[in-house]
């Protein structure tokens, strides 16, 4: 009893200053590098939990490695549920690289990432202090910062951004008379929908283009793509090992997940099943028995009502069967 009111009250594990050790790429991603990658040996709360089943895309983990190892700013593009943030996080995880991702929406302002004066109390009295906020809270420490939906993020948060985008880019704290320079191991991140350049297909609501000024300080652009189906199929395997027997019919549904991507990318079709869609699927058929109706639920009654018929010829070429 004691030991564990001892471990409830110890101050959580503060990150090593730097990386204290070198790992093979081979062992932890599945292909080589010309040099081992940087990582540290104490994993502390900011770290990411692995997962064991994740699937690594080699060209976009190397451009993610030069981003932790070289210190370059990367940003990785994709189509929604190729698991872009997923990826960078789950590369942090077996670095033991601590890891912060901030949603870029528009209720993300300045203030959030800078910092703000807020009121206190101290001694009984009101005082008001400054607040920092989680752009120079990451800068000072040994952290990879994600921003994701970056191409949504409104016009004065991304000039914020802007100033540290440059791999020695010193931050200002205007407000306090500071000027931050980043640490040695702090890293940038950022995903997107778009590259941008805006969206002109009306297939991604809310993002914009973003000033090529800033867009040309991001060292390195890496583009995501859907799995392979075979590579598909060992993720949702690894997420419903109950359907190990139903190969034959888990390949019919990445093949109509794929069909949906095809239509998706060539404008006939608004909605589009990415991965974590068919894993729904896979795990909403074990819950009522049966694919059609699994279909239907997850995916079809998502679709407009004007797009339903390429839906059903899709499934009719997969199953031989309406949905």
């Amino acid at each position: 009893m004691t030991k564990q009111l001892l471990k409830d009250v110890m101050p959580p594990k503060q990150p090593d200053e730097q990386p204290d050790k070198m790992l093979s790429t081979e062992k932890l991603f599945g292909f080589k590098s010309a040099a081992p990658v940087p990582a540290f040996s104490t994993k502390t709360e900011h770290v990411p939990d692995i997962d064991p089943d994740y699937q690594f895309e080699a060209e976009a983990t190397r451009a993610i490695l030069a981003g932790f190892s070289h210190n370059r700013r990367v940003i990785v593009q994709g189509y929604h549920g190729t698991g872009k943030s997923t990826h960078i996080e789950q590369v942090a995880a077996r670095l033991n690289w601590p890891c912060i991702r901030v949603n870029l929406d528009s209720h993300i302002s300045r203030s959030d990432l800078v910092g703000r004066d807020v009121i206190t109390l101290k001694d009984g009295k009101q005082i008001t202090q400054f607040q920092e906020g989680i752009l120079p809270w990451s800068l000072s420490r040994p952290m990879a910062l994600v921003f994701d939906e970056y191409d949504a993020g409104r016009p004065d948060v991304m000039f914020v951004i802007q100033r540290v985008l440059e791999a020695q880019g010193k931050f200002t704290l205007l407000d306090q008379n500071r000027v931050i320079t980043p640490h040695p191991y702090f890293r940038l991140f950022a995903t997107a929908n778009t590259i941008g350049l805006g969206d002109s297909t009306g297939l991604y609501h809310g993002t914009q283009p973003i000033n090529q000024g800033q867009m040309d300080r991001w060292n390195i652009v890496a583009n995501l793509t859907y799995l392979p189906p075979e590579e598909e199929l060992k993720v949702v395997l690894s997420k419903v090992k109950e359907l190990a027997k139903n190969k034959d019919v888990l390949r019919s549904m990445i093949a109509m997940a794929n069909l949906t991507r095809e239509g998706f990318m060539n404008g006939d079709l608004s909605t589009v099943m990415s991965p974590r869609t068919v894993i729904n699927w896979a795990e909403n058929m074990q819950i009522f028995g049966d694919v059609h109706t699994a279909f239907t639920l997850t995916f079809l009654n998502k679709c407009d009502e004007n797009e339903r018929a390429i839906i059903a010829e899709y499934y009719q070429r997969c199953f031989n069967v309406a949905p």
